[in-house]
């Protein structure tokens, strides 16, 4: 495996030198045809599917997916050859992407440099958390202490052993916002006109994952149920994990599948969402490939139906009707089935052993927490699948679903 990182670094290398380079001919087509492939397979329902597919196999939640993830060498990733793998790959990308005319523009706007920033500082981390909690699961199946353990008589005063790590800690990040200030341009606008609205109109970078959760949810549900169960969610954590393995020391097998969930809650339903929001919207919030040329003119024909019109119209043929909770009755009873109904199915089948665990409390925020979760990529596929865009739809109340 180390030799395919090796050939793969080395080609990456060859590849990025070249890239710069106005060839002709057959290089150049290659090239073109490289970068329309890129555009293709970012369209949300490609990435976001492979994304959701390849994650069990790099963080893998069983033993099932461990041997596959063993098996296809992707522990690999988290050695120091992987990481100078993932770093190469991602470099050689924004390389592309700064010597690109269309991808240039975007990353070249300084609204867009944190988010540069923040792929190589989160690649960074969960690298280095990744390799730590390798190196510690080998150590304790070989019968020893994790690399963070100290010796309880070992003491740590906090001045001034702590007090100078943090003061040095503040100096350096001072430093490099100052130096940041300074060589880029603050990203300000002229004053606001009513009669020129920018579009794309865009919220600032850290709101963007909300703003794109937009596409599929009402403002009420993407801009406040949501953000209010991520905050409790999080909060509840300590609360929640009754797990004692790997406290206080990176661990990944012992506690894989509660890093398996953090993580796609992270990367896939955050992360993700927030680089489609800066690279892949463009004008009238269209999504474009990353070596597109953003038209304003460009039209994509959307025929977004609600769950009520595909039960009563198309299934049953027949009008929707006027009375307002039987229209949207369907929508009702496989929310309330989904919330309420499918946490006591599971906790007598698949979750039985995880309530006598937890207990009915926990088990029951658990799964308010992670269904919650859950409801976002499914109502990201069922508006990719079959345009679904309401499961209960009551304009006259304002309430959507």
């Amino acid at each position: 495996m180390y030799k395919l990182f090796s050939f793969i670094i080395s080609f990456s290398f060859l590849s990025a030198a070249g890239a710069g380079v106005p060839y002709t001919g057959e290089s150049n087509a290659l090239l073109m045809a490289f970068k329309e492939f890129v555009n293709i397979v970012s369209e949300p329902i490609i990435s976001f599917t492979v994304l959701t597919l390849v994650f069990p196999l790099l963080f893998p939640p069983t033993d099932f997916f461990d041997k596959i993830h063993r098996k296809l060498g992707l522990h690999y990733l988290w050695t120091n050859a992987g990481g100078y793998f993932m770093l190469i790959i991602t470099t050689i990308f924004f390389y592309l992407g700064y010597t690109d005319p269309y991808f240039s523009i975007i990353l070249n706007k300084p609204d867009n440099f944190p988010i540069v920033l923040m792929v190589y500082t989160m690649l960074f981390v969960i690298w280095y958390s990744m390799k730590k909690a390798y190196i510690n699961d080998k150590r304790l199946e070989a019968g020893k202490k994790p690399r963070e353990y100290n010796d309880p008589e070992d003491k740590v005063l906090v001045w001034p052993d702590l007090v100078y790590i943090e003061f040095i800690a503040l100096l350096v990040f001072t430093a490099f916002l100052t130096i940041w200030s300074i060589v880029l341009s603050a990203p300000l606008e002229e004053p606001a006109n009513a009669a020129a609205t920018p579009n794309p109109s865009k919220a600032p970078w850290y709101f963007l994952g909300l703003q794109e959760m937009l596409v599929y949810f009402d403002p009420w549900i993407a801009g406040i149920v949501f953000p209010i169960f991520i905050i409790l969610g999080t909060s509840a954590i300590p609360y929640m994990d009754i797990n004692k393995n790997g406290d206080g020391y990176y661990s990944f097998k012992e506690r894989r599948v509660g890093i398996f969930i953090f993580m796609y809650g992270w990367i896939a339903l955050w992360l993700y969402l927030i680089v489609i929001g800066t690279f892949f919207r463009g004008p009238n919030w269209n999504f474009y490939g990353p070596f597109e040329w953003w038209d304003p003119h460009k039209l994509e024909a959307l025929n977004n139906v609600n769950l009520s019109e595909y039960v009563w119209v198309f299934l049953l043929g027949q009008e929707t009707p006027a009375n307002i909770l039987l229209r949207e009755s369907v929508g009702f009873i496989l929310v309330f089935a989904y919330l309420f109904v499918l946490p006591l199915v599971l906790s007598q089948t698949l979750l039985k052993n995880m309530l006598k665990a937890y207990g009915p409390v926990r088990y029951t925020f658990l799964c308010l927490f992670g269904l919650t979760m859950l409801s976002l990529p499914i109502k990201m596929f069922l508006r990719w699948s079959i345009n679904l865009k309401y499961i209960v739809y009551i304009p006259e109340w304002f309430f959507n679903i």
